[in-house]
């Protein structure tokens, strides 16, 4: 497997971590840009319609893990040296990150005295660091046979809803965006995490908003998704983890030059030179 850019690099507060220790991406979640509590009315179906959300988790899957079998990543595990301790699950929840944490804390509120419960002190204490302390080869271990337990699947679902697919969602239809806009967001806070800084997802609509109005502004739908994937692109640049921008250039561009904004199958798109489809 090629390294993952996500995984790989979460960009966003990688400085902070030498600095100071990280609070969970859930924190910073609803600040990445509060949507209106009425959204634009909006044609197709959702990003969040379930169908349209399994091509969401493939699309991101095909660039996070050169698969599109998504549901295979619940067991997966690595330190892969980015200073954040253990990436792991089917978003990257990192012990360094806190996001481990609280997923961990969940599956715990969902299932007391499961198998991963006794780390729960290990994963306090590294939180904001690249320590396997406690943890090690048993937690590893522990984590793969947690991963066929349909509540730690169920937990992870939910992290990952709460933290970084609602938000994306939420604020995409609130901008007067389809499900092409809707994955666009979530594909960027997936990357770059929540937040307001220039490297998080909320500087990169901050970026877009100054060269074009959304759909619920009264713009023009192509313009500002096209004026949102150059700012991502700007931002991507600037790290050697990201410089391959392969998921814009030849994936979500692709369907926007169709203007597939309902991100409708069939979808046929390259993700680092290898070829994929979804036909239905």
């Amino acid at each position: 497997m090629r390294p993952q850019p996500r995984r790989a690099l979460r960009i966003a507060l990688a400085a902070a971590l030498v600095a100071a220790p990280l609070t969970v991406a859930a924190t910073t979640a609803a600040q990445a840009a509060p949507a209106p509590a009425t959204a634009a009315h909006l044609g197709g179906v959702g990003l969040d319609d379930p169908h349209k959300k399994d091509i969401a988790m493939q699309l991101v899957s095909s660039a996070e893990n050169s698969s599109l079998d998504w549901k295979a990543q619940y067991k997966y595990i690595e330190d892969i040296g980015d200073g954040r301790g253990y990436t792991a699950g089917i978003i990257g929840f990192c012990s360094g990150t806190g996001d481990m944490l609280d997923l961990v804390q969940h599956y715990t509120d969902l299932k007391p005295g499961n198998v991963l419960a006794k780390y729960l002190p290990a994963l306090k204490k590294v939180n904001g660091s690249a320590s396997h302390s406690g943890l090690g080869t048993p937690f590893v271990k522990d984590w793969a046979a947690a991963a066929k337990d349909p509540a730690f699947q169920q937990a992870q679902n939910d992290e990952r809803d709460r933290v970084y697919f609602d938000p994306a969602v939420n604020q995409a239809k609130a901008d007067g965006l389809r499900a092409l806009g809707q994955f666009a967001y979530y594909d960027a806070i997936v990357m770059h995490g929540p937040g307001n800084s220039s490297d998080s997802f909320g500087g990169i609509r901050a970026a877009a908003l100054k060269k074009a109005k959304t759909p619920a502004q009264g713009g023009d739908e192509a313009t500002y998704l096209r004026a949102f994937l150059d700012a991502r692109k700007v931002v991507m640049k600037k790290e050697a983890a990201h410089s391959d921008t392969s998921r814009v250039d030849t994936e979500q561009s692709v369907f926007l030059n169709a203007k597939n904004f309902d991100l409708n199958p069939p979808l046929k798109w390259k993700v680092y030179g290898d070829s994929y489809a979804i036909n239905g």
